[in-house]
């Protein structure tokens, strides 16, 4: 029982200061975020999706600031599944995908 309260701890602790990457997409940080939080729920954690949603907005990087403020501002954060979170936030990378790819020509 010992090492399942030391496993949730430092689970926690990993959860908590979790970022996303410069260089990672939003699949792959969401993938990270989830692989956590579902770890947490096996070991006991009651682990609520306006959680995982409340950790992941301004877990975003910088390129992400001006969509995350405008989910935190027009959405019930509430009601946001983790799904719709990520599917705003997909079709904000590939815009900037876009943008870029422009740019460099």
């Amino acid at each position: 029982m010992k090492a399942k309260r030391v496993q949730l701890q430092s689970l926690r602790t990993e959860f908590e200061t979790l970022r996303m990457k410069i260089s990672e997409s939003v699949i792959d940080f969401f993938a990270r975020t989830m692989k956590i939080a579902n770890k947490m729920r096996i070991h006991g954690e009651k682990m609520e999706d306006v959680t995982i949603v409340e950790k992941i907005l301004p877990s975003m990087t910088p390129k992400f600031n001006f969509v995350v403020c405008s989910i935190e501002e027009s959405k019930d954060i509430n009601n946001l599944s983790i799904d719709e979170l990520q599917s705003s936030l997909l079709v904000h990378e590939q815009k900037v995908t876009k943008q870029e790819k422009r740019s460099k020509y």
